[in-house]
């Protein structure tokens, strides 16, 4: 399941994500925020906080996160993944490099640092 964070700025489309995570996460949630902010700010701070195994998340769910990553490719403008595991940080961290945004990936402890971060 996909939350909204609320009290960030409003070009932050910030997300905790819990338990399992499919497709009527993205359509319901993620999509019709990150769509608005788009439309209101041209540019995205994307925050994902992972309370949850990647293993959680459906296939339809990654297909939705690529293709949404895919449609708003140069309106990224900071993506910040938060994560109970240094292996999600290290990989945002060094892939994140291939992405016209500024990513970061932050370990749980760091949640409120990676708040001020995403929302600067």
């Amino acid at each position: 399941m996909i939350e909204i964070i609320q009290g960030l700025p409003p070009n932050v489309a910030a997300f905790n994500a819990i338990g399992k995570v499919g497709v009527d996460d993205y359509n319901t949630t993620i999509n019709p925020l990150v769509k608005k902010i788009k439309q209101q700010s041209g540019r995205i701070n994307y925050l994902l906080v992972l309370n949850t195994s990647l293993s959680n998340y459906t296939i339809g769910a990654w297909i939705k996160d690529g293709l949404l990553g895919l449609k708003y490719f140069t309106s990224w403008r900071k993506i910040a993944i938060v994560a109970k595991e240094k292996g999600i940080v290290n990989f945002t961290n060094f892939f994140g490099k291939l992405l016209p945004a500024v990513t970061k990936g932050f370990l749980m402890k760091d949640i409120d640092i990676a708040k001020r971060w995403i929302s600067e």
